[in-house]
C-alpha cells in the first residue's frame, strides 16, 4: 500500500532578520592611546630630578669603584680589587658587625616597647589622647639635639649615679667604655624611634574587633592567651611593616654616632653609613668607600626582601 499523502502543509521558514548595520570602526581604535601633553609635563619634573639627584650619582659611584680615585686629582682603573680589599679588611669588617649588632638590638627593643606603649594606650585609660600626644614627642626632636642631651647625661649624671650605687662599669661615662658605648647607642636610638612605630601599632590595634575580645573573656581566656592568640596574629601585618622600617633605619645609624661617641672608643662605635662619609669624604678613600656603599646597598635590599618575605609567609598562617 501506499501511504496517503499528509493533509498538513509544510511551515513556512521564518524569515531571517536582517543583520545588524555594522559599526564603521572609530577613528584611530587600533592606535595605541595618546598621553595627555599635561601628564607628561606634571611627571616630566619629578623625573628629571630623580635621575640628575639619584640615578646619575648612583651610576657615576658605581663607575669609580673600578679605579683608585680619592676624590679629587687623576685616577686610573683598578677592575675590582676595592672589593677584594673590602673582604680583608678587619676595619670594614668591624663596622658591619657593629652595625648590625646595633640595628638586630634596637629593632627588638625598640618594637617590644612600642608595642607595650601602644597596648596601654589603646586601653580605656583617663587622658588617652594627651598620653599619644605626649609619647610621640621624641619623634619630632632633632635626632643630634637628643644625642646631645644624652651625652651630658651619660657623661655627667650616670657616673654620679653609679659611683652613689657602687657600681662601678657606670662609675665612669659610658662613651669612654669601648665594651658598653654601643648600648649607649642603643639607649638613644631606641628611646627615639619607639614613638613612630607605637603609632603604628595603634593603628593595628585598632583594627581588632571589640567583639573578639569579648568572646575570648566569655570562653575564660586570660590577658595574655588573648594577646598572644589573638592580637598578636591580626596584627601581624602591621608588626612586619615596625620591623622592617625599624631594621633599615637602624642599619643607616649616623646622627647617634656623630653626636656621641664620633665612632669611639678607638673604633667600636664605628657604623658602616659613619665609616664611608669620614674616609670617604675626609680620609681620601671615595672610590674605595663607594665600593663599601654598593656593597652595604645590596645587603640591606636583601635583608629587607627577606623581612617582607618571612612576614608575607606569616600571614598566610
Amino acid at each position: 500500500m501506499t501511504p496517503a499523502p499528509s493533509t498538513t502543509a509544510p511551515r513556512a521558514a521564518a524569515p531571517k532578520a536582517p543583520p545588524a548595520p555594522s559599526r564603521p570602526p572609530r577613528r584611530g581604535a587600533n592606535r595605541p592611546r595618546r598621553v595627555e601633553r599635561a601628564y607628561i609635563w606634571m611627571v616630566a619634573p619629578a623625573a628629571v630630578l630623580f635621575t640628575a639627584l639619584l640615578t646619575v650619582p648612583l651610576l657615576t659611584g658605581l663607575f669609580y669603584t673600578f679605579t683608585n680615585y680619592q676624590g679629587y686629582g687623576e685616577w686610573r682603573f683598578v677592575g675590582l680589587t676595592n672589593y677584594k680589599n673590602l673582604l680583608t679588611d678587619d676595619i670594614i669588617w668591624g663596622s658591619y658587625v657593629f652595625t648590625f649588632k646595633y640595628a638586630l638590638v634596637a629593632t627588638v627593643l625598640t618594637n617590644v616597647i612600642a608595642l607595650g606603649l601602644a597596648l596601654l594606650l589603646n586601653s580605656r585609660m583617663r587622658a588617652r589622647n594627651l598620653m599619644r600626644g605626649v609619647f610621640f614627642l621624641p619623634y619630632i626632636l632633632p635626632v643630634l639635639i637628643v644625642s646631645y642631651v644624652f651625652s651630658y647625661l651619660f657623661t655627667n649624671n650616670l657616673p654620679l649615679i653609679g659611683r652613689e650605687l657602687g657600681w662601678e662599669w657606670l662609675s665612669t661615662s659610658l662613651l669612654a667604655n669601648e665594651d658598653l658605648a654601643w648600648l649607649a647607642i642603643v639607649a638613644v636610638g631606641v628611646w627615639q624611634a619607639a614613638a613612630y612605630n607605637t603609632i603604628i601599632y595603634l593603628a593595628g590595634l585598632q583594627t581588632v574587633p571589640e567583639e573578639i575580645y569579648e568572646a575570648a573573656a566569655l570562653d575564660g581566656a586570660g590577658p595574655w592567651r588573648r594577646l598572644r592568640s589573638m592580637t598578636l596574629p591580626l596584627i601581624i601585618p602591621f608588626m612586619g611593616i615596625n620591623m622592617i622600617l625599624s631594621f633599615k633605619n637602624f642599619l643607616g645609624v649616623f646622627d647617634q654616632v656623630v653626636a656621641l661617641t664620633s665612632g669611639g672608643p678607638g673604633t667600636a662605635t664605628q657604623s658602616i653609613s659613619f665609616l664611608i662619609f669620614k674616609n670617604g669624604f675626609q680620609g681620601g678613600e671615595y672610590a674605595y668607600q663607594t665600593a663599601n656603599g654598593i656593597i652595604y646597598f645590596l645587603i640591606v635590599v636583601a635583608v629587607s626582601f627577606a623581612q617582607l618575605k618571612f612576614f608575607q609567609s606569616r600571614e598566610r598562617v
